[in-house]
């Protein structure tokens, strides 16, 4: 019994979802300081998207797991639907705009490194989360974190910390100053709808998985990977379209200078 499952079998409440509780008072405590008189201010669509985000993330923890179907749920809760909400409370910005001047530079400057640049990257982040879901059903591996609750710790950890990568390298409000442009990321959000889809059409059908599972649990629990993640991945598509701002080519920009000074 894994972390996840912990406090389900008595019926009581994991005590691991209480950390994106804390998590959300902590950004609303740097949000409302931000707030006080004479500062500059934070928006309240920021704070209430982190707390939809924790909201999110700590259903997903305390969802029952006892089956494929509860499985597949906190899949979707903590490695899809939570980190996008996440992203889009803009924590990194928070996070700068209440540290001191000397720790906030070092931080740009950690996020302007080479390192941070492939990490970044939306293809990156796609490798991470539509692989490791491949390499978790196609793999032993599935198996084997229904008898270590270590292991299922791991994984979940890995879904939430790559699906937050993968948010913000797309749409994420956060500085990234390494992103490509807005039609790449499109093509990269396409990649991942059909890595998922595949994997979720393999697990409906029982072809080449390794998940000890009825087939009735296979397909129900399928069948929420190809519909609620495509969800996800739309709402992603929609939050990147929400702020796309189309480049103007240099001729453009020329003609629009001459334009205001005359």
């Amino acid at each position: 019994m894994s972390l996840a499952h912990a406090g389900h079998a008595d019926g009581g409440f994991p005590a691991i979802a209480l950390i994106p509780a804390a998590l959300f008072w902590a950004c609303l405590a740097a949000a409302l300081r931000l707030r006080d008189p004479g500062g500059p201010g934070w928006p309240h669509a920021r704070t209430a998207s982190f707390g939809l985000g924790a909201l999110l993330l700590a259903g997903g923890l305390a969802w029952p797991a006892s089956d494929f179907v509860g499985h597949m749920w906190q899949h979707l809760l903590i490695g899809m639907l939570a980190p996008l909400a996440l992203v889009l409370g803009a924590p990194v910005t928070l996070l700068l705009r209440t540290l001191d001047r000397r720790t906030g530079r070092a931080l740009v400057h950690l996020l302007r490194h080479p390192t941070a640049r492939v990490l970044g990257h939306p293809v990156t982040g796609l490798l991470l989360t539509a692989g490791g879901l491949w390499l978790l059903y196609l793999t032993p591996l599935y198996r084997a974190t229904l008898d270590s609750p270590a292991l299922h710790t791991l994984v979940n950890v890995h879904f939430l910390l790559s699906g937050c990568l993968f948010a913000w390298s797309i749409a994420g409000p956060d500085p990234g100053p390494h992103r490509p442009r807005v039609p790449v990321r499109l093509v990269v959000i396409g990649f991942g709808v059909a890595a998922h889809a595949t994997i979720a059409q393999l697990l409906y059908a029982g072809l080449f998985v390794d998940v000890p599972a009825t087939a009735a649990e296979l397909r129900a629990g399928a069948t929420l990977m190809y519909y609620l993640g495509d969800l996800a991945e739309i709402a992603l598509a929609l939050a990147l379209l929400a702020t796309w701002r189309p480049e103007r080519s240099p001729r453009r920009r020329a003609a629009g200078a001459v334009a205001a000074n005359t």
